[in-house]
């Protein structure tokens, strides 16, 4: 039979009390092949390691689409060598200033250790025309936001802020040192972390650590609080300085100290998927497992910010006003962030009421009573025809744009 001995300090006088089960049954307890505390005083546990995490600490994850597997714009498209911001997949855009020319896509990973992660898709960048020399003010970086309201959890600006972590998959031709940059939209100030890109064209998961803030609490509303940037090129105005560890007033040269300098070559690529935030400190060890949404739900989440309503030469009703002008509504099916604008549209031929063709000269289209809820599409011509007619529209596509 196996011994058990019970050692107290020696100058101790509390007495060990083991209690009998409250059953004739045997009851066997066993207590792991190791030395240590397994249990604080309160019963918190907080002296146990190296035990697997089962559960993230918040609620939902605080990044939307950051599988990247949403993309109602398309999946590729050619970025000019111009001042721009180019969304490729939802909620994650590319930001270029006058430093060469790329196309984006979202692709479909078959293999590797994103993949074998479980991401399908990634962001992707290429090189297309390369800008080797780029002026002072030329910049070069993706970017993610989120709206001020939905940073609460981070209590920035107060004497309890809480430090960040944010962890993703990245991959690119150039091995280096980049940058990461966290900026606060609504005080102006910056902190960042860099990572490296160890093996090229090989998918490597980062995890880098943000300090906490107690200056600058955000503004309660639906505008940019974190904004997330990460730096692939960029002229000295951006990169003559020093990646910031903890928070400071913006200080362009400071943004993008680090970075890849994609823009110096047509092999160059950068791409990243399995993006995520979490309150608090975390290494590669500690980090909650990412938590992934069905489609429909992170759909839904990315159409507050954008809407593509693919009617495919659907009949819509409507009526003609005023004598040339002709209105279409229509309801959201999700509540966007801001009052949106009409990005792109194609609306063809109208229908009047007992089944006459109508084909408007000249017409012109704009959003009219536009709210989060919905709007009305105006259609104007040159000539005039009868008020108050029911009218249908045929509508191939319509695209509304609330992004931060």
């Amino acid at each position: 039979m196996a011994k058990v001995k019970i050692t107290g300090h020696a100058s101790g006088s509390g007495v060990l009390t083991i209690t009998a089960p409250n059953t004739s049954t045997d009851r066997t307890v066993t207590l792991p092949d190791a030395t240590g505390t397994l249990l604080n005083s309160d019963g918190s546990g907080a002296s146990l390691t190296s035990l697997p995490i089962q559960n993230r600490p918040s609620a939902s994850p605080i990044i939307i689409n950051g599988a990247m597997n949403v993309a109602q714009r398309g999946t590729s498209f050619a970025h000019p060598d111009s001042n721009g911001n180019n969304f490729t997949v939802d909620r994650f855009n590319i930001n270029t200033g006058a430093i060469g020319v790329y196309t984006s896509t979202q692709e479909s990973l078959t293999s590797g250790a994103a993949f074998n992660a479980g991401f399908k898709k990634a962001a992707r960048i290429d090189c297309t025309t390369a800008q080797a020399s780029p002026a002072g003010g030329d910049y070069f970086y993706a970017e993610y936001k989120i709206e001020a309201q939905d940073c609460s959890a981070f209590k920035k600006g107060t004497s309890a802020a809480e430090t960040m972590t944010v962890a993703f998959w990245v991959k690119s031709n150039k091995t280096g040192t980049s940058q990461l940059t966290v900026k606060d939209g609504d005080n102006d100030r910056i902190c960042a972390g860099t990572y490296a890109i160890s093996v090229a064209n090989t998918w490597e998961h980062k995890v880098i650590n943000i300090a906490a803030d107690t200056t600058g609490a955000f503004n309660n509303d639906n505008g940019a609080g974190y904004i997330f940037e990460w730096w692939l090129g960029g002229g000295s105005t951006y990169t003559s300085g020093t990646a910031p560890t903890s928070w400071e007033a913006r200080a362009d040269g400071d943004r993008g100290a680090n970075n890849l300098a994609i823009n110096d070559n047509t092999a160059n690529d950068w791409a990243i998927t399995g993006l995520q935030v979490e309150v608090g400190t975390y290494t590669a060890a500690t980090l909650p497992p990412f938590q992934h949404r069905s489609y429909g739900e992170e759909l839904a989440l990315c159409q507050r910010y954008y809407q593509y309503y693919n009617g495919n030469y659907q009949i819509h009703p409507g009526r003609t006003i005023s004598g040339n002008r002709m209105d279409l509504s229509y309801h959201f099916p999700v509540q966007m962030r801001a009052t949106p604008s009409l990005e792109a549209h194609d609306i063809s031929s109208i229908f009047f009421d007992g089944g006459t063709s109508f084909n408007p000269d000249s017409p012109s289209v704009s959003l009219v009573h536009g709210s989060i809820d919905g709007f009305m599409v105006r259609r104007t011509c040159t000539e005039s025809f009868g008020a108050n007619l029911v009218a249908t529209h045929q509508v191939n596509f319509l695209r509304f744009s609330a992004e931060l």
